[in-house]
């Protein structure tokens, strides 16, 4: 029932399908500058119930509307003109982005009550780092930046819109598919600003099976078969971008790489603001996303660690938007993870012991490879462990910066240090294909350097004499790892190293060298 299910934590499915249906009953709309909030909603509820809106600035004002029924767009389109072709002529796609502009503009005078503006992006790290010296404990100053960089309901949906906007392109070949977005965009752990990964998806919902059986005969489709999957999702791929490309309103740079491992079209979708990724269905990366959404719902820290983590590594250069031998952002939350298992007690339970919980309806057997794990979170018992975010985050660098990396790889199936399979300096064992490491692509110096910053953020928080640098008004904590190290003060930096071998002050000086050099060569393949 529905209000069982308010009570509890909703299963990532349950999420996946009230959002995606929630997308299929909005729209967006381009704002005239001087808006009247309440002509708007007024004149939109001449076409049936608006059920929720809000505003956002992109290029000028913008309105996402979700109606309460899917007709009131129908409705609505039927009142909306096509562009006049003066200048330009227009490719007649109606789709549910409109454009208003007001017949009688407003003279300047009349008093507006300003509109309330959604955020789409996130505050600019110097910004963070002052807000986080007005905090009062290093766990609090955690909570900030995670409430700062995290998703916003109104993001949400409008990720979620951009991808009903795809499907509707899709539809018009394949009536029965659906577009979804997975990873960041669902996985609890994206942050404002990041792009939106969705795929294709045209597995039919088990809807057809049951009426399958009816009957005499075997019956099914004739279709085009061609030599390989690879070949048919290169060829799906190709005409839904060029599609997007000659037809998609806002949807511009479209590129088509088809012959990455994962083919996929790359696009900016300007109505919502998003560049996003657009690949063919892919079982395994739905699973992921499944598991990091089950961790980041059982415990808070859990979040606020990742968020924190990423947010350090990102500024002291160990993590790079381009693609190259540093580490992603995936490894470092699988970095996290881990170490939570390992906490004692542990804060999250290990892959296999999500496995043994498995229900009958939680088996997936993907390409070969076991994906099953609980869906219903209420099934998992809460951790007995109370560490706070102050004690954790200093624990995660001693942990990292000390961590036996040329004998040791990273298992989130055992919750265990287990010997490396093979010489990749850092080895973290993909949860589902198991034969495969997520962080193949991280060399020595890069991992190198994650150790020396991890082991000097360790001797930051050790050191800390947080009133002092309160009174002096310097930055402490969380904020004290957020400036690049070096940048502060040299004769703090001097002191600080110390305490650090001059094996490893020689190998922090090599990397960072090494990644200035890299980071002017082009980065090239993902």
């Amino acid at each position: 029932t529905d209000a069982e299910v308010s009570t509890r934590k909703k299963t990532f499915a349950e999420v996946q399908t009230e959002r995606l249906d929630q997308a299929e009953r909005t729209v967006l709309i381009k704002c005239p500058s001087k808006i009247n909030e309440k002509k708007l909603l007024q004149y939109l509820s001449s076409h049936g119930n608006v059920k929720s809106h809000f505003f956002f600035e992109n290029c000028g004002i913008s309105a996402l509307i979700e109606f309460s029924e899917k007709s009131s767009i129908a409705s609505l389109q039927d009142a909306v003109g096509i562009p006049s072709a003066s200048e330009h002529h227009v490719v007649p796609f109606k789709s549910r982005l409109f454009t208003f502009t007001l017949k009688n503009p407003v003279s300047q005078h009349v008093e507006e009550t300003p509109l309330h503006l959604s955020p789409q992006s996130h505050i600019p790290v110097k910004d963070l780092i002052e807000k986080l010296c007005l905090a009062d404990s290093i766990s609090s100053q955690m909570y900030l930046l995670l409430n700062e960089y995290q998703l916003t309901e109104e993001n949400i949906r409008l990720r979620f819109l951009a991808c009903s906007l795809v499907r509707d392109f899709a539809r018009a070949y394949f009536p029965d598919s659906t577009v979804k977005p997975f990873g960041s965009s669902v996985n609890t752990f994206g942050k404002l600003g990041s792009d939106v990964d969705m795929f294709l998806d045209f597995r039919d919902t088990g809807k057809h099976a049951t009426k399958m059986k009816k009957g005499p005969f075997e019956m099914e489709y004739q279709m085009k078969r061609l030599p390989s999957e690879r070949l048919a999702t290169q060829r799906i791929l190709s005409v839904i971008g060029d599609c997007l490309d000659n037809f998609g309103p806002g949807c511009v740079n479209v590129q088509k790489i088809l012959n990455a491992r994962c083919p996929l079209v790359k696009f900016s979708h300007q109505p919502t603001g998003f560049q996003c990724d657009l690949s063919v269905s892919n079982s395994i990366a739905t699973r992921s996303s499944e598991l990091l959404y089950i961790y980041g719902c059982l415990d808070s820290r859990v979040r606020a660690l990742v968020f924190t983590i990423r947010c350090w590594a990102r500024v002291h250069g160990l993590t790079n938007s381009a693609p190259g031998t540093w580490i992603t952002n995936f490894s470092l939350t699988m970095m996290v993870m881990f170490f939570l298992q390992r906490r004692s007690p542990p804060i999250i339970p290990t892959l296999d012991q999500l496995k043994e919980l498995a229900g009958e309806k939680d088996k997936h057997i993907i390409g070969g490879y076991d994906c099953s794990f609980v869906s219903d979170l209420r099934k998992i018992k809460p951790t007995k462990n109370t560490e706070t975010l102050d004690v954790l985050l200093c624990e995660f660098f001693e942990y990292f910066g000390n961590f036996d990396f040329r004998k040791n790889s990273i298992n989130l199936r055992k919750g265990k240090e287990v010997n490396k399979p093979e010489s990749s300096p850092l080895y973290i064992w993909n949860p589902f294909e198991q034969d495969l490491n997520i962080s193949k692509n991280v060399n020595q110096p890069q991992l190198e350097k994650f150790i020396a910053v991890a082991r000097e953020s360790a001797w930051i928080l050790q050191k800390e004499d947080k009133t002092q640098q309160m009174i002096n008004k310097e930055p402490w904590g969380l904020a004290d790892l957020l400036i690049p190290f070096g940048k502060s003060n040299s004769s703090k930096m001097k002191n600080r190293m110390k305490g650090i071998g001059s094996e490893t002050i020689r190998s922090l000086l090599d990397s960072l060298k090494l990644n200035n050099a890299n980071s002017q060569q082009k980065a090239v393949g993902k």
